[in-house]
């Protein structure tokens, strides 16, 4: 009788499973699986918070606030890795801001809330138009934490951005670009 060892095929480092794995190890990041085995998502709130924003809102903010946090892509979204607990600052910058009360396309992600985890770098695509990629990705081996954006008095670090500039620069860009839409609407309709 002849006995046959049968092994698995080897594990595609973009399946969940290697996903999560990178970004859990590799990084320190919690993960989860997406709604009803959707793509992986990353925990905000511990780590980091994320504020999103239309993309061409993100890179006009990009230029004029600079830096080099993480920033990822998703479709016509971008997605700005902020200090944990940022976004709990959200309303009351705003409000301090004189941006309180405006229709704003700006999301803040934070404690209890999930994102889509981005393909990391050098790794396949996903097989899905607009799926989320790095357009600044995280550094292996490296805390995230010191370069993200943050209220400089309460644990800012020196050379991160700062939460404050971000969030106006991010409010205007957003204001721009939904005031840009509409008048690119109204053009239309009336010809």
């Amino acid at each position: 009788m002849a006995f046959t060892l049968s092994l698995p095929a080897p594990r595609s480092p973009f399946n969940r499973d290697g996903l999560a794995w990178w970004y859990e190890h590799e990084l320190g990041w919690a993960t989860a699986a997406g709604d009803g085995g959707g793509p992986v998502e990353l925990l905000t709130g511990l780590r980091f918070d994320v504020l999103e924003l239309p993309a061409a809102a993100g890179f006009a903010v990009l230029r004029r606030v600079g830096g080099r946090w993480p920033v990822a892509l998703a479709g016509q979204r971008m997605r700005l890795l902020v200090a944990a607990g940022a976004t709990d600052e959200l309303p009351g910058l705003l409000d301090w801001l004189e941006w309180g009360g405006i229709a704003l396309d700006l999301v803040a992600l934070g404690a209890g809330d999930r994102t889509t985890a981005p393909i990391p770098p050098g790794w396949s695509g996903s097989g899905s138009p607009g799926a989320a990629s790095w357009l600044r990705p995280p550094e292996p081996g490296r805390e995230v934490e010191p370069s993200l954006p943050a209220m400089p008095a309460v644990g800012g670090v020196v050379g991160a951005p700062c939460l404050v500039r971000l969030v106006d620069a991010a409010a205007s860009e957003c204001h721009r670009v939904r005031l840009l839409g509409a008048d690119r609407t109204q053009r239309l309709a009336s010809s």
